[in-house]
């Protein structure tokens, strides 16, 4: 038992060539920009922020 869960989004191919991203990118970027906000709006801590966006502490404080 894992202490995850998966989700899917749905999004048409075109969005992909659109950003220059694929889609694990995509995804990676997403994260980032959800933590990010997130953070920045004080609904979490730095380094849940940094959990979400699958980073280390450091790592997402460079990306600040």
């Amino acid at each position: 038992m894992t202490n995850t869960i998966q989700l899917t989004l749905e999004l048409p191919k075109s969005v992909f060539s659109a950003i220059r991203r694929d889609p694990e990118e995509f995804l990676n970027e997403m994260r980032l920009a959800a933590a990010v906000k997130w953070y920045e709006t004080e609904r979490v801590s730095q380094s849940k922020a940094a959990e979400i966006a699958g980073v280390s502490r450091s790592e997402f404080l460079d990306a600040l």
